[in-house]
């Protein structure tokens, strides 16, 4: 029980990587804010698994690109369990398309998602995160990488990794901060438009000649949201099979 009693905050956490995420550190003691913003049908669901597991859990709807909405979420969860320990940013959207075909309000969604939802966060953490918490924010390993059709959500995803190192001197506390950047991960959301050819060619691109399963990211957040993560901060971490 490595989370007993840590109340965490789970951006994104209705559906795939945040979902998976929410069952694993439920299974070790921790009390769960699965965060949506229009999946509750889903969100409802991922807190009635955890409490049938004898976990505990609630949902919370918040768009994390609207600042007022992100206090609520921090102040909600505050109200009910009276803390926060962990921050997890999960949430994101993901457009595919060559830079030329991107409209302005596919950047202007990706950004106020990926970038601003993050921002919003950790502006609220600065003050609300207990002392001695942890902040893990999602990136991905595509900002290393050059593949076409992902020069928005990579760019978007390197700003994140960008946040999370100036943030994690600036916060102090105690408060460690650090990304985790997976590979290509087996999710309604990765495999979304996505040919068969394309996924066996990601696939074929890492050590394990397959993609990711949700609970292969899932284990790595838990180690850094416990405490035998403390003196890692500052970093992004790739969880991604040796893709680079």
């Amino acid at each position: 029980m490595k989370l007993e009693d840590k109340v965490i905050i789970i951006t994104g956490a209705s559906r795939g990587i945040g979902q998976e995420i929410a069952f694993l550190l439920a299974e070790n003691g921790a009390k769960i804010v699965v965060n949506h913003s229009n999946s509750e049908k889903d969100a409802e669901a991922t807190v009635a698994k955890i409490k049938n597991n004898d976990g505990h859990a609630i949902a919370i709807k918040a768009d994390v690109s609207d600042r007022n909405q992100v206090t609520q979420l921090f102040d909600q969860t505050i109200e009910e369990f009276g803390k926060v320990d962990v921050l997890i940013n999960n949430a994101g959207v993901m457009f595919n398309k060559k830079l030329k075909d991107n409209t302005q309000e596919d950047f202007n969604k990706l950004f106020d998602v990926n970038v601003k939802g993050v921002f919003n966060t950790l502006q609220e953490a600065d003050s609300k995160l207990s002392d001695n918490g942890n902040i893990i924010n999602i990136s991905s390993s595509t900002v290393k990488l050059m593949f076409p059709t992902y020069a928005l959500y990579s760019a978007s995803k390197a700003a994140v990794e960008q946040m999370t190192r100036v943030f994690s001197k600036e916060i102090g506390r105690g408060i460690s901060v650090n990304a985790l950047a997976p590979g290509a991960t087996e999710t309604e959301l990765f495999l979304n438009g996505k040919s068969q050819e394309f996924i066996d060619k990601l696939s074929s691109m890492n050590a394990f000649d397959r993609l990711a399963q949700p609970i292969d990211i899932a284990r790595v957040v838990l180690f850094l949201a416990s405490d035998d993560s403390k003196w890692i901060s500052g970093q992004v971490i790739g969880a991604n099979g040796a893709l680079i």
